[in-house]
């Protein structure tokens, strides 16, 4: 990803990357620090794009095998996209370490939010572009995590179920719940979608 502040007049290594492709306002310099530093932990336990380079308002990484879950060719094969979504998610709140996790939870996540179900280091963005998978329709990766943060795992499966809607024409939640391996909690699920919404 290749993005520029107002302030700052695009780095060489910007322009060469973009090769020719507009890049993004300042406005997003704050995101991109953010990312690239949950990029750096998460990148300890999970497949995520290394970070190759910075700077101020740009952030250069390295490409992960795989194709968005929004891809035509996921998208033409909708239940396989949300069982990788499923067992991407849960392999992300299993190997992330909630005791060490430096970051707080992530930002729409309100403060006085139910009792956990299970807390666990949450993705922050489970929308299913930010889920890549492989050529044998497993999860290969994770990307866009500049909100990831300690927060209930159905603060994550209530986005990444919802939007599947978004990106799908077939109702396939009940096929991410099963590879995640989970009963939907109809009350949770609730929550967390009206406060994303927000």
């Amino acid at each position: 990803m290749t993005f520029r502040t107002g302030r700052v007049p695009v780095p060489d290594v910007v322009a060469r990357i973009a090769a020719g492709r507009a890049v993004t306002p300042g406005q997003h310099a704050a995101l991109l620090l953010a990312e690239q530093t949950r990029l750096r932990w998460a990148g300890r336990y999970l497949a995520v794009p290394r970070v190759l380079s910075s700077g101020p308002g740009w952030l250069h990484t390295a490409a992960l095998p795989g194709r968005s879950a929004i891809d035509p060719h996921w998208t033409a094969q909708p239940v396989t996209a949300a069982r990788a979504i499923g067992a991407g998610l849960r392999l992300v709140h299993d190997a992330l370490p909630v005791a060490t996790c430096p970051f707080g939870r992530p930002t729409w996540v309100p403060a006085d939010a139910p009792p956990p179900d299970r807390l666990v280091v949450c993705h922050g963005d489970a929308c299913a572009p930010n889920t890549l998978i492989g050529d044998d329709g497993r999860c290969s990766g994770h990307v866009d995590l500049s909100d990831l943060g300690v927060a209930d795992r159905w603060s994550d499966l209530a986005v990444a179920t919802m939007s599947l809607d978004w990106n799908f024409e077939r109702n396939c939640e009940a096929d991410l719940f099963d590879a995640y391996g989970v009963t939907p909690d109809e009350a949770r699920i609730a929550y967390y979608r009206a406060h994303w919404e927000e």
